[in-house]
């Protein structure tokens, strides 16, 4: 300030004003440097605050860093601490689990030893009853060989034949049946597996019992044989006379027959049926009219739709059926027996889509069983004409619905007798009066411009009524094999005997009586033979000797053929004392189809 005033000093002494000025400069100069000083020291005091606030602001973050790092080392080693417990408590889990695994894999082998010990204890006693098993069937078979070969010994067709048969063969039935008792005991024991000791025991028994039987049988053929030579030309000359007997009785009446054909008189057969015989037709044919006057409002249904549809889901249901009875197979034979069996019984069948009952209108049963039988008559009428076999399965599946709904039989019968009277049996009679000509329509001949149609174009025209006697002899030999069989067979065999005597009382007819007896023959010959025996044979005896030669008598040379055949067959049965069992028959096999 000196220096500047120094400087300033000459100026200022030149002028009051500048003097002043100057003053005032040097004032605020003065006040000027005063306020940098002081700025500066303010400034240098903010300065100091500010490293003083920088310091302690450091300071403090150094000291929050090392209060973070304390605690994050604390939560580290609190985690390690946890981690370190949780490791060591896992490691004694596992120690135990595997000392547990252990003891349950030292269990585990124990009882796994047992279980391989046990097996091959299993297995020793197994092969061990296997063996043993072995040789308990190779016994029975050994047994069974011997029975065989036993039984061979008393079978009556083979040996000792001048000795009476009626005891070898007493002896040869007990044989098959020792034999059959043995064979059934080997085949139940291969279907169980292997035999049991018993099984042995009682074929043991049933061998002791054959060779007991063949020491009888050999000591009574022993004895016989003595009588035999003390007796041979006594039986030779009783056995003459017996024979001369039965060509005597040949035309006579079997006991069990005489009813219906012993009627052999001294004027010759009959020419019309038996009365009581026609009188049980007209039964049927009223029985089969009630029938029909029974489901008159369906019968007449044309103004009413919905009972005209139940006629015909009815007659569907009925009829469908019968036609598809085929000899493919037994079940399906069976299928069929069921839709009928149910329809009849009230349950519900399906036909064509339909949901068919005959609870469904008051008079269906009446409807569906006159409809049923009139189906099995034309079914079997156009079968059997062109496939005689196919009689069988018609008739075994009418001889089931027969015995579990009479009615549809009875109907049956009065369709067929009128369909083929022959199966009644009668004929036309011819009446005084009656031209030939007539008598040949009454036959069911054509007749035009006076000419008769011939025999042949007769019998093929008729053949389908004809063969129906077929389909008669089927039916009352067999029964439906699945049925309970309590009772007789509703038409057996006895209806059978009947017809033939019945037919060998009236007076032939040329052709048609020949046919008729071939296909009955042919057909229940067999079963007639098993059921009467001796009385059967008598009537063959009959037919050939007595019966034949009367249809001989009324067949002209042209027509033969039928006659012919009828011929063979009888002499064939006659000379092998056997009855060929019928073409087509239903074996038991067949129902296992």
């Amino acid at each position: 300030l000196l220096e500047i005033n120094q400087e300033l000093t000459p100026a200022a002494l030149t002028s009051k004003a500048a003097n002043f000025e100057g003053c005032i400069w040097m004032y605020e100069e003065m006040h000027r440097l005063r306020a940098r000083e002081r700025l500066s020291q303010r400034q240098e005091q903010l300065e100091q605050m500010g490293r003083a606030a920088y310091a302690q602001a450091t300071e403090q973050l150094k000291r929050f860093d090392e209060l973070r790092e304390l605690k994050r080392h604390q939560e580290f080693q609190e985690l390690q601490e946890v981690m370190e417990k949780s490791s060591k408590e896992a490691q004694r889990q596992q120690e135990k689990l595997k000392e547990e695994h252990q003891h349950r894999a030292k269990i585990f082998n124990l009882k796994l030893r047992e279980a391989e010990q046990q097996r091959q204890r299993w297995e020793e006693l197994e092969l061990l009853h296997k063996k043993e098993g072995q040789e308990r069937l190779h016994r029975l078979y050994s047994i069974q060989e011997e029975l065989l070969q036993l039984n061979q010994q008393i079978d009556p067709s083979s040996r000792h034949k001048d000795l009476p048969r009626i005891n070898l063969a007493a002896y040869s039935s007990r044989g098959n049946q020792i034999c059959g008792v043995v064979s059934g005991l080997i085949c139940t024991a291969s279907e169980r597996g292997l035999p049991a000791q018993a099984d042995v025991a009682s074929s043991e028994r049933a061998l002791q019992e054959m060779r007991g039987l063949i020491s009888s049988m050999q000591q009574e053929i022993s004895a016989a044989l003595e009588e035999n030579k003390r007796r041979d030309e006594e039986e030779k000359e009783e056995k003459q006379k017996e024979l001369e007997e039965e060509e005597q009785m040949v035309c006579q009446t079997s006991a069990p027959a005489q009813q219906w054909w012993g009627k052999q008189q001294k004027e010759g057969l009959q020419v019309e049926t038996e009365e009581s015989i026609m009188q049980w037709y007209r039964q049927l044919q009223d029985a089969a009219e009630q029938c029909v006057a029974a489901f008159s409002e369906i019968g007449n249904c044309k103004g009413n739709p919905e009972v005209k549809k139940i006629k015909t889901n009815l007659q569907k249901a009925a009829t469908i059926p019968v036609s598809q009875i085929c000899s493919i197979s037994g079940s399906k034979l069976r299928e069929v027996f069921d839709k009928i069996n149910n329809l009849l019984s009230g349950k519900p069948v399906q036909t064509e889509g339909q949901t068919v009952s005959v609870t469904q209108h008051p008079q269906g049963l009446e409807f569906v069983c006159y409809k049923l039988a009139e189906k099995f008559v034309r079914h079997g009428e156009g079968e059997v004409s062109f496939h005689q076999d196919s009689a069988f399965p018609i008739a075994v599946v009418l001889s089931g619905i027969w015995e579990l709904h009479p009615r549809v039989g009875d109907i049956f019968l009065a369709h067929l007798h009128k369909k083929c009277p022959y199966s009644v049996p009668f004929y036309p009679a011819r009446k005084e009066g009656t031209s030939v000509e007539e008598y040949q329509r009454m036959l069911g001949y054509e007749v035009h411009d006076s000419k008769v149609e011939e025999p042949d174009h007769f019998l093929r025209r008729m053949s389908g009524m004809i063969r129906m006697i077929r389909l008669y002899a089927a039916v009352i030999q067999l029964r439906w094999p699945h049925g309970s069989r309590r009772g007789a067979h509703p038409h057996g065999l006895g209806y059978g005997w009947r017809w033939l005597a019945q037919m060998l009382n009236l007076e032939p007819l040329a052709d048609v009586t020949a046919t008729l007896l071939l296909d009955f023959l042919q057909v229940c010959g067999n079963a007639l033979m098993r059921q009467y025996g001796i009385q059967f044979w008598k009537a063959m005896l009959f037919i050939q000797k007595s019966y034949i030669p009367r249809i001989e008598a009324v067949t002209s040379s042209g027509q033969m053929g039928c006659l012919s055949r009828l011929k063979t067959f009888v002499q064939k049965c006659l000379q092998a004392e056997e009855m060929p069992l019928p073409k087509g028959i239903l074996t038991p096999s067949f129902w296992r189809t």
